[in-house]
């Protein structure tokens, strides 16, 4: 089964659980769980643009989330813009946050670039959490943020809200496959693997790698906006560098360079520290163990093994049998009878 008919089946596998769902089970906590994991694979799957598909491990993508949460929250809350404007404008937000980022970060590389990154996140950290206090509400937060207000529906409503956030889901899903598959993308796989062949080839690197972290910060911002929609509340803590860590484990757990890899990293992180945090209050430790496991015998993830082994039990297809090359007369030798 090749790699796009494989995401093909996942998509429809995907499709089918998430519609499934509210149609299994009325519980509020099971629904915000499920509204948690798709908020959390925008997020992630925004994230393996600059980490899987172009190769570079950024520690700073909780300031495009945060950014994006307090963009929404401003919006609506200060200055009663509607739910979709506030929306749009956590994307902006998320994206000028990615072009300032990129300005320092993308002057240096490998681990350099994930130090900057890191560096960049905390300062915007400790700017939300104490100087712009008046603005963020510092660590009390922002409580009260709101839900969109389209057609009389109230998405205050869990089922409501789900089939919102589905949506929005989804839509992010196509725009992700149809830019992995487009000239751009195959341009910045390409940058992964051979930075110097992609510049003799005529590509200008930096500005692939500039646009795809501009790209990656809209969706952070986007995933922002709608995780403070989710929890009604935003504080400084989203901007942290552990939520940068926690989307980093997400995606090596699923996968990370492919599509549904992220996905399947955010189901398994979200199950894992459902079922550990009611087992015991130690669970992030034994969270880290089950990582340190799995990057030692599934290095491409969860997903990515999967995949492979799916591909290893397809058999390949017979050769086509070449026609037989048509007999030439050899040239009499010179001297001999014709």
């Amino acid at each position: 089964m090749t790699t796009s008919r494989q995401d093909a089946a996942i998509a429809a596998g995907v499709a089918a659980a998430v519609i499934a769902v509210p149609f299994c089970t009325q519980n509020d906590f099971l629904l915000n769980l499920t509204i948690l994991i798709m908020v959390w694979s925008i997020f992630a799957v925004g994230f393996d643009l600059v980490f899987g598909l172009l190769g570079m491990v950024s520690f700073g993508h909780a300031a495009f989330l945060g950014t994006g949460g307090y963009a929404l929250a401003l919006a609506t809350q200060r200055y009663g813009l509607p739910f979709e404007a506030g929306l749009a404008l956590a994307v902006v937000a998320g994206a000028a946050c990615a072009w300032i980022f990129s300005v320092f970060a993308l002057r240096v590389s490998g681990i350099f670039f994930a130090l900057v990154t890191l560096a960049l996140s905390q300062l915007m950290y400790i700017l939300a959490d104490s100087k712009l206090r008046e603005w963020t509400g510092g660590a009390d937060g922002l409580p009260g943020i709101g839900r969109p207000e389209l057609a009389g529906i109230d998405f205050f409503d869990t089922v409501n809200f789900y089939w919102y956030v589905a949506a929005v889901f989804a839509l992010v899903m196509a725009l992700m496959a149809m830019l992995r598959a487009s000239p751009f993308g195959r341009a910045v796989a390409g940058v992964r693997q051979n930075e110097i062949r992609s510049a003799q080839l005529g590509y200008n690197v930096q500005r692939l790698k500039q646009i795809t972290f501009l790209v990656s910060g809209a969706i952070g911002g986007l995933a922002g906006g709608l995780l403070a929609a989710v929890l009604m509340y935003m504080n400084p803590q989203m901007l942290h560098w552990t939520t940068s860590g926690d989307v980093i484990i997400m995606t090596l757990l699923g996968g990370a360079g492919t599509l549904w890899g992220p996905v399947a990293g955010v189901l398994l992180f979200e199950a894992l520290k459902e079922w550990l945090s009611g087992w015991t209050p130690y669970w992030y430790g034994i969270l880290g163990l089950v990582f340190i496991l799995a990057t030692l015998y599934f290095p491409q993830g969860v997903l990515g093994a999967l995949q492979a082994r799916w591909s290893r039990k397809r058999p390949a297809a017979p050769a086509p049998a070449s026609p037989p090359a048509p007999a030439v007369p050899l040239a009499p030798r010179e001297g001999s009878p014709s």
